[in-house]
Formats: C-alpha cells, structure tokens, sequence
C-alpha cells in the first residue's frame, strides 16, 4: 500500500458493488464542532418485566412468549413482508413501474437475558445464533416462494433498533434484493474473467499484506475492506470457499461464533461503549441456480466516527455524488487491532 494514500485524496473501488469512495486522509486534523449524540450508559435487568422479547412476556399482538431458555425465534409481529402480494399493477409502465413483492419476515432472540449482546455471549451460547441461522436458512430456501434470505442484526438505538434486547431478524423475499443482486452480479463476472472467487482471491491478498485485518482464527478473518465507506466499517471473510453458512462444518460453526463474539469487543472496547452497529449476512440467492461464484461474508456498518458521542452521518457530497470518508482503512484497522482483547465491562 503506497504511503502517499495515508495522507492524500484518492479513490478506491469496490470489486463487489462496482461502485467507488473518496478517501480524504487529510480531512481528519480538521477541528470537530458537529453534533455529538448522548452517550446513554444502560444499566439492563436481566428480565424486563415490561419487554416483549424477554421469556414469559406479552407481545404486543397478545401472544405470550415461551420460557424460553437459550434461542427463541418467532414470525414477526408487524412483518415489512406478507406472504401474499398484491397483483401486479394493469397500469405499470417503464416509468411507473410496479412488482408484487412477498416473502416472510422473523426474529431470533439471540439470549433469554436482557442485559446481553453478542459481544457479552459466551462463543458456546453464540454458537446456537449461528445454528438457528443455518436452520433458518434451510427452512427457508426449501420455498419455492423464496429467493433470498437477508440475516441481520441492528444494534442500537442510533441504529433504529426499538428494544435492547439481544436479537436480529431475518428477511426473507421472493426476488433478490439490489445489494445482494449486484454483489451477485459482480462475483460472477470476476469468475468468468479471472477464473477464481472473487473474495477467495481477496482474502488472500489481506492476509498477505496484514494492513487491514483486524483478527483470524482458523477459519474467519476479520478485516476493514479496503473500499470500507462508515469510518470502522468491517468484514468476516470465511477462509476457504462456501456459498452459504450450511456449508460451513462444526469446527467452522464454532470458529464463527468465537469470531462474532471477539469482533463485538473489538466495536465496544474502541470507545469503551456499547458500540451500535448494522450487521448482516450475504450468501449465495436460495434459487436452484448454480451460484459457484458466491463466497459468503458478513458485514458490520457502525456509524460511530471519533468517539461514542461523535457520529459519522451521509450527507451532502455522499447524498449527491459519492460515498466519502477520511480515516484510511488501514488506520481503522489498527486502531481495532490494538484494542484490548476483554470486554471494557468485565475488566477490573
């Protein structure tokens, strides 16, 4: 990586979208005299009597939750998808168009505690996460009326997420979203003019140069990609090539657990906060096509920028031109990488 990056504007790409950020390195000496959020310290029971997540609870449609002991999904109550659509549109044009859109909408309460996040999970406890993701996941492309699956986690309530209990949810749609589509679109074309996965090919070049990865074990690595647009923006890359997560093994299960539970403590231990995040799941569509191109991943969007009170917000230039940032990668990278390894709440 050339030096001059670190300190001069320039452009870089991003092979999975196709699309471009601007990087001002030189733009972080400038003064801070923005908005900074409340940094709201939450001291959590372990069961809110008043949640309707927790075990036990009232929802607010009036079912009443199991006694639930470790992970505990549910069809969502107000669900952004039905499973019946409305008819395609008689009056739909090429410049109003209109398309019918179904699909199924859940979630996964990670933790029968309230006071819990991922980060603050043991690996064995996460480890369930992930088994009910790739249950989901097999349940869910077995329709015919399924074309994508979108696992995901909103953390936070700068991040919209309504309810601190510990849970994500799951999106599933007969097409397959824009993201995703061009994620797909792009995986494919490297192949046919590379002949290898775009992100085997990736992976193996950060592991080489080491600038921007954060951690690995022996099957994930943990990474600010080299486009990376949200200031301490990251990837969990599977080392070796698989489409979707039924395709990982037992040890690979375990290794991902480990691997979600370490990158919330690094998130959290950056500005000794309980960090907000947007994270989710990319694997291969649910269709019967061959997808040998795709190599899943997981991405994490934290909006926080300087502190846990200074946010990072899309405006201006990135509204009407292009996604912009000044920290590098590299220099988000290390400062993750140098954080310490236990969680800021369990230290003495």
């Amino acid at each position: 990586m050339n030096n001059k990056l670190q300190d001069l504007p320039h452009k870089r790409f991003n092979p999975l979208t196709g699309e471009w950020v601007l990087v001002s390195p030189h733009r972080t000496k400038r003064p801070w005299q923005g908005r900074q959020e409340k940094v709201l310290i939450h001291t959590l029971p372990e069961h809110d009597p008043d949640c309707y997540l927790c075990p036990g609870n009232t929802r607010n449609q009036g079912l009443i939750n199991p006694k639930y002991t470790d992970v505990f999904v549910f069809d969502n109550d107000f669900p952004s998808l039905l499973d019946t659509s409305v008819k395609k549109s008689c009056d739909s044009d090429d410049l109003f168009r209109v398309e019918p859109e179904s699909g199924t909408c859940r979630v996964i309460c990670f933790s029968p505690r309230h006071d819990l996040t991922l980060s603050r999970m043991k690996p064995k406890a996460v480890r369930k996460v992930v088994d009910i993701w790739c249950d989901q996941f097999t349940e869910l492309s077995a329709r015919n009326d399924i074309g994508y699956i979108q696992i995901f986690e909103n953390r936070g309530d700068i991040m919209g997420c309504s309810n601190p209990h510990p849970h994500g949810q799951i999106w599933a749609t007969r097409s397959v979203p824009m993201i995703p589509a061009k994620e797909n679109l792009n995986q494919q074309d490297y192949l046919k003019e590379k002949g290898t996965c775009l992100l085997c090919r990736y992976t193996e070049r950060e592991l080489e140069s080491g600038q921007r990865v954060i951690f690995e074990n022996d099957s994930f690595v943990a990474l600010v990609p080299f486009w990376a647009v949200w200031p301490f923006e990251t990837m969990l890359l599977p080392k070796v090539h698989m489409g979707a997560i039924t395709d990982m093994n037992e040890k690979q299960k375990d290794d991902l657990a480990e691997a979600l539970v370490r990158m919330g403590i690094c998130f959290d231990n950056l500005f000794e906060t309980s960090f907000p995040y947007s994270m989710g799941l990319h694997q291969r569509p649910s269709t019967h096509e061959n997808y040998e191109h795709w190599h899943w991943h997981i991405h994490y969007y934290p909006p926080l920028l300087r502190s846990a009170s200074v946010r990072k917000f899309m405006v201006g230039y990135e509204m009407m031109a292009m996604p912009q940032r000044d920290m590098t990668a590299e220099n988000s990278a290390r400062r993750l990488r140098n954080v310490p390894k236990t969680h800021f709440q369990d230290r003495v």
